[in-house]
């Protein structure tokens, strides 16, 4: 290693470069450091003369990064996140600890997951932050690089078809934490309800989609393709909220996670139909990259996650009941 060059590196200049290209501006980088504005601006300054660039503009909107400002941000993300974790690897005291917990989440997760663990790390851990992210194609690829440290979203169980809707890396480990099925929503009135539901009803409909870690089709498309059958999309968004709400006053039918439907549908006034077609079970999955295996920062959260979650499935058999 180039030792010379390593001890010269200022480690507080990186942190100040980091803060600057999150925040884009002097004041609210400074607040965050607990350093004067005229401080920041002085680190800001020798990090110019450093790496030979000016790496921000000032623009109304705030502080633009340059070109090599923004090459260097994700760089410094993952030092960042390595360092973290070394002072935290060995030895993790949830009551005094300021970790920052970056997790990929989807967003059906916050209604169900969320509610059943989050007031447990309030009490137990009250200076920790858990930075949340929506899970996208890149999560995968962040937890291996030490960016984030744990990603949920939801694998299917059918084994023809899990490698399709989502390839999970061999240096990427999971743990099941509930599973769940699928069911529609429309609006009340909808001319569909004065049908019979069947699968002709359903397919002669059209339906609103959520866009799902970068992909316009799921397992239901897949599944209904071997049938040489089709789905007619109306209209692609990127989150379930959006979805649901454009059934409140239109036609579309909308098809998600059961959990999410019937929350939804009572906030919205909305009807719940079963899917009327066999659709294997899809799974709530923990991820978390091999390196955190045994990081006790990283087993602490998801054996929090884990334990606060296992009898979530028992409990939505037996209202079910």
């Amino acid at each position: 290693m180039f030792f010379e060059k390593l001890a010269k590196i200022d480690l507080n200049l990186l942190l100040t470069l980091h803060l600057l290209l999150e925040e884009k501006s002097v004041t609210r980088a400074a607040q965050r450091l607990c350093l004067s504005q005229s401080a920041v601006s002085k680190n800001l300054a020798k990090l110019r003369e450093q790496f030979n660039d000016p790496l921000f503009s000032r623009t109304s909107y705030g502080l633009q990064p340059t070109a090599k400002a923004r090459n260097l941000q994700e760089q410094l993300h993952t030092l960042l996140s390595h360092l973290e974790s070394i002072t935290e690897a060995s030895n993790f005291d949830p009551k005094s600890s300021h970790y920052r917990f970056r997790l990929g989440l989807v967003e059906s997760t916050y209604p169900l997951l969320l509610p059943h663990f989050m007031s447990y790390i309030l009490n137990k851990a009250p200076n920790v932050m858990l930075d949340t992210h929506a899970w996208d194609t890149n999560t995968l690829k962040k937890l291996q690089s030490g960016e984030m440290d744990i990603g949920i979203t939801g694998k299917d169980l059918d084994p023809k078809y899990a490698n399709i809707t989502m390839h999970t890396p061999e240096d990427i480990c999971s743990k099941e934490i509930y599973r769940d099925s699928q069911m529609c929503l429309v609006r009340r009135n909808h001319p569909v309800l004065k049908q019979e539901w069947t699968l002709d009803t359903y397919l002669q409909q059209r339906h609103v989609q959520v866009r799902c870690d970068g992909k316009d089709q799921w397992l239901l498309d897949y599944k209904l393709a071997d049938r040489g059958l089709e789905r007619s999309i109306g209209i692609i968004v990127p989150d379930f909220n959006s979805a649901a709400s454009l059934c409140t006053h239109t036609d579309l039918v909308f098809t998600a996670p059961s959990h999410f439907i019937k929350l939804i549908a009572e906030q919205l006034n909305l009807v719940v139909l079963p899917l009327p077609t066999d659709l294997p079970q899809m799974a709530y999955t923990l991820f978390w990259h091999q390196q955190k295996e045994n990081d006790a920062a990283n087993c602490w959260l998801r054996n929090t996650i884990i334990n606060h979650c296992k009898d979530l499935s028992i409990s939505t058999i037996a209202d079910e009941h």
